[in-house]
C-alpha cells in the first residue's frame, strides 16, 4: 500500500480592494443575491454570481424547503440559470458568499459537494477552468483557479 498526497493551491486576498474590477463586481453581485435568499430554517443565506464568457452575469441564492432534500443551493441556482439561457457559453467565474443570522462567518465558505460536482460538470462540458471566488460575511477572500483544486478526486463521464 502506498500513500498519495493531494495538494491545492489558491490565492488569498485579505480585502476586496485587492481584487480586480471584474472579481469585485462578481463578489458584490453575490452579496446582493444572498440578501434575497429564502433560508427560514438554517438562517444561512448563500448568494452566488456566475460570469459567462460573453459577459452576462446570473445570480442565484439558496431556496430552502421544509422538506430539506427539496432545497436548492445558491450556486446551482445561478449555474443552472446561466446554462438554461446560454447553454453553449462557458462559465468564466463563480463568486459565492454567505450571510449568517446565527453567527458571523469571517472565513470563505466553500461550495458543498453537490455544487462542486455541478461546477466540475460545467468545466468538462465546455472544456475550461471555472475560477471560484469565495468569501464569508467578511474576512479573507479565496481565489481558486479551478474546481479541481477543491475537488481533487472527481467523478466524470469516463466512469460511465
Amino acid at each position: 500500500m502506498k500513500e498519495i498526497t493531494i495538494a491545492s493551491t489558491l490565492l488569498v486576498a485579505e480585502h476586496i480592494r485587492e481584487l480586480g474590477e471584474t472579481d469585485k463586481m462578481l463578489l458584490l453581485r453575490a452579496k446582493e443575491a444572498a440578501k434575497d435568499a429564502y433560508a427560514p430554517y438554517s438562517n444561512f443565506k448563500v448568494g452566488s454570481a456566475v460570469l459567462l464568457e460573453n459577459g452576462h452575469v446570473f445570480i442565484g441564492n439558496n431556496q430552502e424547503n421544509a422538506a430539506y432534500p427539496s432545497t436548492m443551493c445558491g450556486e446551482r441556482n445561478a449555474i443552472f440559470a446561466a446554462a438554461a439561457n446560454y447553454p453553449k457559453v462557458p462559465i468564466k467565474s463563480v463568486a459565492i458568499t454567505v450571510i449568517s443570522a446565527n453567527k458571523g462567518v469571517d472565513k470563505p465558505v466553500p461550495p458543498c459537494g453537490a455544487c462542486r460536482q455541478v461546477i466540475y460538470e460545467n468545466e468538462c462540458r465546455h472544456q475550461n477552468n471555472i475560477r471560484i471566488i469565495l468569501q464569508g460575511d467578511s474576512g479573507a477572500i479565496y481565489l481558486i483557479k479551478s474546481v479541481k483544486d477543491i475537488l481533487p478526486i472527481h467523478f466524470d463521464a469516463s466512469y460511465l
